[in-house]
């Protein structure tokens, strides 16, 4: 029996590294190669990186090593109750992770990609885990966001962006999202008495138990993961802004994209190659 489990393992894991990963890496090079043709300003932007500024690229891409590293940590921490993985375990799920969400709507591959690494048996069971890590980053944008408009009332209102009434609309709408979510996410327990009730459920309650093991000090930690993740993010576009000549400072930065970042919460999208013309379109 255990003979067999090993043997199914490592044709699994044969799979992965001499199929399903050169064929990935494959759609991921072609997919970037005609984003980058297709782009009007390209020639515009290698000038900007090809003088001084360049030194504000550098951090960016630093940056984005510490991002994906606070990521994996964090990834790591949800899944510990499951199963226990080191560091750089959990920093290629990531990075598998976000191979296999570029071309998903709202992030959907992503779960995939993480779970690939995981042992036979907790593959499902993680899946529920690293839902936790995304409704943990997810609220931290929610909360920022309100924040950024309230703070941007006035701007938003004398551009004439949106009516008076209909901002009151919006921002007490999310705050009452936010509301809800969090409640939600403290009460995660909630959720696996609720399946439990339903009828035929219990051969799936095992993939959702694990979170009723989840105590307020570890939601907590999330969102402190969360949050850091967040402000990386916005240190990374005031710099892309600084390397792009466009004059705002980091206050204006640090709002500005976290309402940016909710509406792209509240609307998702998808980008995916228009092979016959060689650009991209929005879909959703």
């Amino acid at each position: 029996m255990k003979l067999n489990r090993n043997i199914k393992s490592w044709n699994y894991r044969k799979f992965i590294n001499y199929f399903l990963g050169p064929l990935l890496f494959v759609w991921l090079s072609w997919s970037i190669y005609n984003e980058i043709r297709n782009q009007t300003g390209l020639k515009a932007a290698l000038e900007v990186f090809s003088s001084a500024k360049l030194f504000y690229f550098i951090p960016v891409v630093l940056l984005m090593v510490l991002n994906w590293s606070i990521e994996a940590m964090k990834w790591k921490v949800s899944v510990k109750p499951i199963q226990e993985i080191d560091f750089l375990k959990a920093f290629r799920a990531v990075l598998s992770g976000v191979s296999f969400s570029v071309s998903t709507p709202n992030r959907i591959g992503e779960y995939l990609g993480r779970v690939l690494y995981m042992d036979e048996g907790n593959r499902l069971r993680t899946i529920s885990m690293t839902m936790v890590g995304s409704l943990s980053q997810l609220i931290i944008t929610i909360l920022m966001g309100a924040a950024g408009l309230i703070v941007m009332k006035q701007d938003i209102e004398a551009a004439q962006l949106i009516s008076g009434i209909w901002f009151q609309v919006i921002l007490y709408g999310v705050l009452a999202v936010l509301l809800v979510l969090t409640v939600f996410y403290f009460r995660l327990s909630w959720l696996v008495k609720l399946i439990n009730r339903l009828p035929g459920s219990k051969r799936f309650l095992y993939l959702v138990q694990t979170l009723e093991e989840l105590d307020a000090t570890l939601l907590l930690r999330l969102l402190s993961f969360s949050l850091l993740r967040f402000v990386i993010f916005i240190v990374q576009y005031y710099l892309l802004f600084q390397l792009f000549d466009v004059e705002l400072n980091m206050w204006q930065v640090f709002w500005t994209v976290s309402v940016v970042f909710l509406i792209m919460a509240v609307i998702p999208t998808l980008r995916l190659p228009n092979w016959r013309s060689g650009a991209t379109w929005p879909k959703r």
